[in-house]
């Protein structure tokens, strides 16, 4: 065996990854689709049985154990034990009975290297941004490979706990009656319907000196939501989108200054808000964002370092295999039919987005679709939903740039077309499928010969509060609950 297996756990989100020596990524799972505990930071039997089945001869951990322990001391709470990595690998890899050799490895460097590592780039600034991560909160790299092709990195810049955007936003979060650690792309969906003319208040009341991302009190512990009392919360959330895209271009600017390249690999948990990623296009030419850039995708960054060469990156399908052919006819019909249908095949997403593979799809045109799937998935109404979409009809429907992930936000030019689609202001959160033959190629060609209608409304196939799908056995339930025909 010559694999490398990457995990994290501990915290939330655990995951497990797996690559060959040759660079390929043979698999890449969370733990919470196989226990059905949504952000489960434990790691299940069930996928630690999976990843034996590819075998490993080393095994590398998402953040130091021993720093881990610092940071909860620092900042008040209890450490969590063991203290060591080889005692941490004990309690949650179990079942491994073969030998291999472990290492531990920092936090922040893991969310880089997952990034830069699967990034077409030879060369690139890297970006982290994330609540907090053993002691660092933001960290900028230069990522450059040597003349043997392995990885090498150059912090150039760092900002240490407890100044931190993420916590910042987990804190607006609870203040706006959310769950934080868990809901902060729904508060990035509320600020749309809010106004941000409290932007400047806020940012007073809480920040300390924004050019250098220093908050006035330790947003770890949340706010008094008296200090809020009297602001409505998609208010505070738009005035708190503003805030959060406002230091990350500063941090962005700060990074464009000490690493003179075109290239940006930005990582960690604030990666996920679409709002502000689009902001980047003004201060980079290429921008790579890997689909997991959070917490879990580091389990991927530390097998990663591990190899220290560049991954061979194909896509996001890396997950548990629910074998087949993707069922075209099938859930085309059902759309024609009924406007809405469940896929569970193939290989599931690695990160939290569904991407085709784990997904409830349904007609966009119609008015009352996005009423219908918000029912369905018992979700506040408010919410947007994102459209899947053949590339080259992408600049025919949308403005802004254009992403297989849904990593960014576009302007729908043909808003009355696709109303299920698009946001309060008008957005839209694309993907992008190439001409790649794949499956959810296939059907999107299909729909679109059947009806001129080139996209599809596409969210994650789960139920309120759980993980997205994972085997046939999850999308029977969805289907008995839900009424919803799931084909595999």
């Amino acid at each position: 065996m010559t694999n490398i297996l990457g995990i994290s756990a501990g915290f939330h989100d655990a995951a497990i990854s797996v690559i060959d020596r040759k660079g390929d990524i043979l698999f890449a799972g969370h733990s919470e689709r196989y226990s059905g505990i949504k952000n489960d930071p434990t790691v299940d039997p069930e996928l630690v049985h999976e990843a034996n089945q590819l075998g490993y001869n080393h095994v590398a951990v998402y953040e130091r154990p021993w720093m881990h322990n610092i940071q909860k001391l620092y900042s008040g709470q209890r450490p969590f034990a063991p203290w060591t990595t080889r005692g941490f690998i004990r309690k949650h890899l179990k079942q491994s009975n073969f030998s291999f050799s472990t290492s531990s490895h920092s936090h922040h460097l893991s969310h880089a290297a997952a990034g830069f590592q699967t990034s077409p780039f030879s060369e690139a600034a890297v970006v982290v941004i994330d609540a907090i991560g053993e002691l660092d909160t933001i960290s900028i790299y230069h990522a450059s490979y040597d003349s043997k092709g392995r990885a090498r990195y150059q912090c150039r810049w760092r900002q240490r706990y407890p100044h931190s955007i993420g916590l910042f936003y987990s804190a607006i979060t609870k203040s706006v009656g959310l769950k934080p650690q868990e809901d902060e792309y729904i508060t990035m969906g509320m600020a749309a319907y809010g106004t941000d003319s409290g932007q400047a208040h806020l940012e007073q009341a809480v920040v300390a000196d924004a050019d250098e991302i220093i908050f006035k009190q330790n947003l770890h512990i949340g706010f008094d939501d008296d200090q809020w009392k009297d602001i409505k919360p998609e208010n505070l959330a738009a005035a708190a989108q503003s805030t959060v895209e406002k230091l990350i271009m500063t941090v962005m600017r700060r990074a464009k200054e000490l690493v003179p390249s075109n290239n940006l690999v930005y990582m960690g948990g604030v990666a996920l808000n679409c709002v502000a990623n689009t902001r980047l296009e003004q201060l980079y030419d290429c921008v790579w964002i890997m689909p997991n850039p959070g917490d879990a995708g580091s389990s991927l960054g530390a097998a990663a370092l591990v190899y220290e060469k560049q991954l061979n990156w194909h896509d996001a399908y890396l997950g548990h295999n629910i074998k087949g052919d993707y069922p075209v006819e099938e859930v085309l019909q059902e759309l024609l039919t009924t406007g809405i249908v469940g896929v569970a095949s193939g290989r599931a997403e690695f990160g939290p987005r569904a991407l085709g593979n784990r997904s409830l799809l349904a007609d966009p045109r119609g008015s009352d679709i996005k009423d219908r799937v918000n029912e369905i998935k018992r979700r506040q109404k408010f919410r947007p939903f994102a459209p899947i979409v053949l590339e080259e009809h992408y600049s025919e429907n949308f403005k802004g740039p254009a992403n297989p992930y849904m990593q960014f936000t576009s302007c729908c030019t043909n808003r009355d077309l696709y109303p299920a689609i698009c946001h309060v202001d008008g957005t839209s959160r694309v993907q992008t499928v190439p001409n790649d033959n794949s499956g959810v190629r296939q059907l999107l060609e299909a729909w679109y010969a059947q009806t001129g209608c080139p996209m599809l409304l596409n969210t994650s196939l789960n139920i309120r509060g759980e993980p997205m799908v994972n085997n046939r056995s999850d999308a029977d339930r969805f289907e008995k609950l839900y009424n919803v025909r799931v084909f595999s």
